[in-house]
């Protein structure tokens, strides 16, 4: 029986060492499970079509691999690999789907599924800048008030406005810019639960926390401990990957004023080396077992 094999793809363009990291942990743990892994940038890997006919056009010579894991947000690369028949973890469509908030509270409504009221920004073509709308806005969150951007991640293109003065000057400033109005949840001001859910399961969760920032991200100076969530969070959390349709996925959740937990939003593409340091717990391998459990069955 020949050796398993994957791809472990990353971003080629991105310079921050986290992203190679994601790669190289993960790689180790395909290793202790037997599986060959080479380690890929998106940018070796070109999608291309030759009369109708797609193919990866590049300066690789692997052989085909039995799935994929895609560390990275290349979308169109992630479908071409779908395409020509080999597993992709996460998918192309639940990446999609995480990549873009706008689509992901969508979808998350579209289950039913409890998140801060918010409001998708209307489509705004080139330079153009709109506000006829901020009234209704206003009317309908108050402040404060979260404006995110579509895009983003580690916290960065979240913005907390306080006034009527700082949302049109942030609205005139993104312009075009895909983003979201959404209530800020005072009760969890500087608080969030990250849970990571592997196949339906939550394999590991901490408190992040930070005394200086809205936001509690590591990467803005929060802090973390180990965290027990309650029935209700790792159920709410299983609920959103599954809405999403990923595999793996660091889902965070915000603390209502009743205690009740609020999704904050889905990660894909959840970087691990935080929650290890927080708990010891190697997400990696839960990854990994659950992907063989997956092309085995």
């Amino acid at each position: 029986m020949s050796q398993i094999s994957c791809w472990i793809i990353y971003n080629g363009n991105l310079p921050q060492k986290k992203f190679m990291d994601f790669a190289r942990w993960t790689a180790s743990a395909a290793r202790k499970k037997g599986i060959k892994p080479t380690i890929i940038k998106n940018n070796d890997l070109l999608v291309s079509f030759k009369k109708g006919t797609p193919f990866l056009a590049g300066r690789l010579k692997e052989e085909r691999p039995d799935f994929v894991l895609f560390g990275d947000k290349d979308i169109f690369l992630a479908r071409q690999l779908e395409n020509q028949g080999i597993p992709v973890f996460n998918s192309a469509d639940s990446i999609e789907i995480c990549d873009n908030k706008s689509r992901m509270y969508q979808t998350l409504a579209n289950h039913g599924i409890l998140f801060p009221k918010t409001i998708i920004a209307p489509k705004v073509f080139g330079e153009l800048y709109d506000d006829s709308h901020y009234a209704t806005v206003i009317k309908e969150i108050g402040f404060p008030m979260v404006v995110k951007e579509a895009y983003g991640s580690f916290g960065m293109q979240v913005h907390l406005v306080q006034n009527e003065v700082e949302l049109l000057a942030l609205m005139k400033i993104l312009k075009n810019t895909e983003y979201v109005f959404q209530e800020m949840v005072v009760s969890s001001y500087g608080r969030d639960v990250r849970i990571n859910i592997v196949g339906g399961k939550a394999v590991a969760s901490m408190l992040r926390y930070s005394d200086t920032d809205f936001r509690a991200n590591v990467s803005f100076g929060g802090k973390t401990e180990p965290y027990t969530p309650t029935r209700e969070q790792e159920e709410l959390a299983a609920a959103c990957a599954e809405a999403a349709g990923t595999a793996f996925a660091g889902v965070d959740l915000l603390f209502g004023e009743d205690g009740t937990p609020i999704v904050c939003e889905i990660n894909s593409n959840a970087h691990i080396r935080s929650i290890f340091d927080c708990t010891g717990i190697d997400v990696a391998d839960d990854m990994m077992n659950h992907i063989l459990r997956t092309i085995q069955s």
